[in-house]
């Protein structure tokens, strides 16, 4: 065998090596495709996810009893971010540098909405709306009063509720406000803290906000809360997705189908 015939056997063994070079090539971008489509495909997802959350519905968790009964513990609710326009407040981490508000729009009396605390932008709240810009709110032995007129109210009933250390009965009200709006509230008594209030006039561009659970709600008739400007709204509560009674844990799964509140999914928020 010549030196040019070994140089040939060389050649067409090398020819028959080189289109699998080329395939290997041709997998390895295909497998680098994949992967940048995978992050496009989060990224888009987690924009469209982000987006939602700000503009149309955000999900929120009730941690205490200032609504009661409306709303209860372990509550989980939609608030829609549109009913009242836009804000800096409307976005995570207030990125969106908005001055005022935009689109916005004015709370109807007896609207439940989410809010943040204008002591502390930090902390998100959650009450009903009582008093519009130019009201005067007043509550006198434990009834409300607006622009000097005494709130209806009916008794229908009573709710058993525990401190942690003693039983008490509270009292459940139908309140009606003068539009028509009915909800219902909880009271203890009528002769404890904030039962029995100056009259506060609502300026302009704010709201005064009280809970339906009125002896054991940090609202308005507070100085810790006082009147909340409209800048601070985040929206209004819409409707309940879930509701548990915390009576298991987390690792408790055996619990969990006994801890659903089934009753509460879905529920208006009124």
């Amino acid at each position: 065998m010549t030196k040019q015939a070994t140089k040939d056997e060389e050649s067409k063994l090398m020819a028959k090596q080189k289109p699998d070079f080329k395939a290997s090539q041709i997998e390895s971008g295909k497998k680098n495709s994949g992967i940048g489509e995978t992050i496009k495909t989060i990224l888009i997802a987690g924009v469209i996810a982000l987006s939602f959350r700000s503009l149309v519905a955000e999900p929120f968790n009730i941690p205490s009893g200032s609504m009661i009964p409306t709303l209860l513990v372990g509550d989980y609710l939609f608030v829609s971010k549109y009913a009242y326009g836009y804000s800096k407040y409307s976005f995570p981490f207030a990125a969106v540098p908005i001055k005022n508000r935009v689109l916005s729009g004015v709370p109807e009396r007896g609207d439940v909405v989410v809010f943040r605390l204008p002591s502390d932008v930090s902390i998100d709240y959650i009450k009903r709306v009582v008093g519009l810009p130019g009201d005067r709110i007043q509550v006198v032995g434990g009834i409300l009063h607006i622009n000097g007129k005494q709130v209806s109210r009916r008794q229908i009933g009573e709710n058993d509720i525990s401190n942690g250390i003693t039983k008490m009965r509270a009292v459940l009200y139908e309140e009606t406000f003068p539009d028509g709006h009915k909800h219902v509230i909880q009271e203890l008594r009528d002769d404890l803290n904030f039962d029995n209030t100056p009259v506060f006039n609502v300026p302009d561009g704010h709201l005064f906000m009280m809970g339906d659970n009125r002896d054991n709600s940090r609202d308005s008739r507070s100085k810790a809360v006082g009147f909340v400007p409209m800048q601070n709204l985040i929206g209004r509560a819409e409707f309940m997705f879930f509701s548990h009674n915390n009576s298991s844990s987390l690792f408790e799964i055996w619990k969990w189908p006994f801890a659903i509140r089934y009753d509460r999914i879905g529920k208006g928020i009124y």
